[in-house]
C-alpha cells in the first residue's frame, strides 16, 4: 500500500487520535497512513501508532465515513463492531472495535495484518487449495452464527446505547433499516417490471418463492448476527483463520441468508482451472457451515435446510439481476453487485444445477433456465 497524505487523511488521523485519546485518558499520535481502500462513502487506511499509553498495537485500521453518510448507517457499524468484539475470542467474525464516535463518524479498529484475500485463493488453480479455504469459509460463518445464537436483544441495546454517545441524537433504527433486506424487497416488488422487460413468462409459484424469502430478514429459525455482505472481496485469511470485514450493514437475519449469499457470490472468482469443480466447493461450504451450527439446529432436514438455502439463493440471484437490469448506478461495493451480464447468466445457472442436484427448488429450477435464456437474448441478441 502507498503512504498518502492528503488534508482528507489529515482529518481522517485527527479524528481517529482524538477518539483514541478519549479512551485512554490521555494523547496518541498516529502516523504514516497507507489507504486501504473504501467505498466512495467511507476512507479506510492503515497507521502506525506513534504513542503507546493503552498497550495498543503498533498499527490500527481506521474507517472515516464522509459528511453524506446517513447516521443510522455509521451508528449500524459501531454497534455491530461492539457486538462482534465483546464475543468470546475464538468466535469474533473479524477485528475488533478500539475506539469510536458517532458524532465524529470515525472508527478505530485493530490491524488484521496483509493476510490473504479470499478472492485471491478463489482464484487459484490448486482445486484442493480451494477447497480448503471455502470449507474454512463455511466454519467461519457457522461459528459466527452460533455464537450469535439468541443474542438479538443485546444487538438491540447496543444500537440504542451506541446512538447515545457523546449527546448524540440516537437515530432510528429498525429491523428492517439492513439496508440490503430493502434493495431485495425492492426487487421483488419489480418482479412484473423486470419480466416484461425481458419478455419471459416464469412458472406458478416463482414470485412466491422470492416473497418467502423476504421474510429471512425479518423473521426465520436460525436468526444470528450477519456483517450482510460475506462475499470473497470482505473476506481476509490470516494467521487466525477466515475474517470478515465490514459491518455497515450488520444485523441479525436468518443464517441461511449468509450461505446462500456466499453460494451465489463464489464462483465468479473461481480460476478456470477449478470451475469445473464448483459443485464439490459449494458441497464443501455448506457441509462446513452445518457442521458448526447442526448441534444448535437440529431440529431441521437437510432436505429442509437445503430448500431454504436455495431460495434464499434464488432471492440473491434475482436481486443482481434487478441491479443490472434497472442499470443500477449506485455506490453499492456488495460482492452480489455486478455489471458483468456474464456472471449474472452463470448464477442463474449455477441456480438450476443446485436445484437438480439437491432435488429442491421445484418449478423454480425450469425458473432459472428460462431467465437465463431470456437475459441471454436481452444483454446478448
Amino acid at each position: 500500500m502507498t503512504v498518502i497524505a492528503d488534508d482528507r487523511i489529515t482529518s481522517v488521523l485527527e479524528a481517529a487520535e482524538g477518539v483514541l485519546a478519549k479512551r485512554a485518558g490521555t494523547s496518541v499520535q498516529l502516523d504514516g497512513p497507507e489507504d486501504l481502500g473504501g467505498t466512495g462513502r467511507s476512507t479506510v487506511i492503515r497507521a502506525r501508532v506513534l504513542d503507546n499509553p493503552v498497550s495498543l498495537d503498533r498499527t490500527v485500521v481506521v474507517k472515516a465515513f464522509d459528511e453524506h453518510t446517513p447516521a443510522s448507517q455509521v451508528l449500524r457499524e459501531i454497534a455491530s463492531y461492539r457486538y462482534a468484539t465483546a464475543l468470546p475470542t475464538q468466535s469474533r467474525p473479524g477485528p475488533q472495535l478500539l475506539a469510536s464516535e458517532l458524532e465524529a463518524r470515525v472508527l478505530v479498529l485493530t490491524d488484521l495484518g496483509h493476510g490473504r484475500s479470499m478472492v485471491e485463493l478463489l482464484g487459484s488453480t490448486d482445486a484442493d487449495e480451494v477447497k480448503r479455504g471455502v470449507s474454512a469459509w463455511g466454519q467461519a460463518l457457522g461459528r459466527m452464527h452460533a455464537a450469535t445464537l439468541g443474542g438479538e436483544d443485546d444487538f438491540r441495546v447496543l444500537l440504542r446505547v451506541s446512538g447515545k454517545d457523546r449527546g448524540a441524537k440516537a437515530s432510528r433504527i429498525t429491523a428492517s433499516d439492513g439496508g440490503i433486506g430493502e434493495e431485495a424487497a425492492a426487487s421483488v416488488a419489480a418482479y412484473d417490471e423486470i419480466l416484461s422487460r425481458i419478455d419471459v413468462e416464469l412458472p406458478d409459484g416463482s414470485r412466491e418463492l422470492l416473497t418467502s424469502s423476504l421474510e429471512l430478514f425479518d423473521e426465520g429459525d436460525f436468526r444470528a448476527f450477519s456483517p450482510a455482505d460475506v462475499g470473497p472481496e470482505n473476506i481476509l485469511l490470516n494467521g487466525d483463520g477466515v475474517q470478515f470485514m465490514d459491518y455497515e450493514w450488520g444485523e441479525f437475519r436468518d443464517a441461511t441468508l449468509d450461505v446462500a449469499y456466499a453460494l451465489a457470490t463464489f464462483p465468479a472468482r473461481l480460476s478456470v482451472d477449478v470451475l469445473g469443480e464448483r459443485p464439490d466447493l459449494e458441497t464443501a461450504l455448506g457441509d462446513a457451515w452445518r457442521g458448526e451450527v447442526n448441534p444448535l439446529w437440529p431440529s431441521i432436514s437437510d432436505r429442509g435446510l437445503a430448500q431454504q438455502i436455495f431460495a434464499a439463493r434464488a432471492l440473491w440471484v434475482w436481486l443482481s439481476t434487478y441491479w443490472l437490469i434497472r442499470g443500477d448506478s449506485s455506490d453499492h461495493d456488495w460482492a452480489l453487485h455486478t455489471t458483468d451480464a456474464r456472471v449474472v447468466l452463470s448464477r442463474w445457472a449455477d441456480l438450476a444445477d443446485a436445484g437438480e442436484a439437491y432435488e429442491v427448488g421445484g418449478a423454480f429450477i425450469e425458473a432459472a433456465d428460462r431467465m437465463q435464456e431470456a437475459l441471454r437474448i436481452y444483454w446478448f441478441g
